[in-house]
């Protein structure tokens, strides 16, 4: 009997360190995602310059040195490829603005969801018709706060929630969101590299830094 009793109790302390094994903390899941976000950064050859730099040069960031700045207050890393057309968002008007993009796991470098391409949305929804399925998300600005929601698109259908990550926010305290009306106008685009607490939720929950490229058009 007592030869039973102790093997049970081997098997029980064994349990328990293979479950303290595996188990994974909280700092070790952001310690994996600052690996992950200087592993990626590394393999695009990005020149990460800061808020300081990025102010001296008129708020822009240099394409062919492949700048990306780095804002200290979010972690969040912005790319401006685009400026746009139009205006910088009016302070307390609410502006609806139509979203292109992709999303790209960084730690799987897969993509999670896009509208940008017609091949993707005919092969997701059996559809061409994609005007339901680009992203159009409510918009204000109050100072350099900006709040926002999405009213519908593939965000909504893959994420299941309304909610903007914050930092598919911060460019538009940068760039000019308007409607362009002649051939040489283009609407404003960024590519985004997003720490899990400024993405969605989905990310927050798993600790998933994503990478976007989005294209921002105001919506009359």
């Amino acid at each position: 009997m007592k030869k039973i009793s102790y093997a049970i109790v081997l098997l029980l302390a064994l349990v328990l360190t293979t479950s303290c094994n595996d188990y994974e903390t909280y700092s070790d899941m952001k310690e994996k995602e600052r690996d992950a976000i200087e592993r990626f950064i590394a393999k695009e050859g990005i020149q990460v310059i800061s808020e300081e730099t990025f102010k001296a040069q008129g708020y822009t960031t240099d394409l062919n040195s492949n700048q990306y700045v780095r804002f200290s207050r979010n972690g969040v890393y912005m790319q401006i490829v685009r400026e746009g057309c139009g205006e910088i968002l009016e302070e307390n008007k609410k502006v609806n603005v139509l979203c292109r993009f992709y999303e790209k796991n960084i730690q799987t470098d897969s993509i999670l969801v896009r509208n940008d391409t017609h091949a993707y949305l005919s092969t997701t929804t059996g559809s061409m018709d994609v005007s339901q399925y680009l992203d159009k998300m409510s918009v204000t600005r109050n100072g350099t706060t900006i709040t926002a929601s999405f009213l519908g698109g593939m965000m909504v259908q893959y994420h299941g929630s309304t909610s903007v990550p914050g930092g598919w926010l911060v460019p538009l305290n940068y760039v000019k969101i308007g409607r362009p009306e002649n051939l040489d106008e283009e609407t404003a685009k960024v590519r985004l590299i997003v720490p899990h607490s400024q993405g969605t939720a989905d990310a927050s929950s798993s600790v998933v830094p994503c990478f976007y490229e989005i294209s921002y058009e105001r919506v009359r």
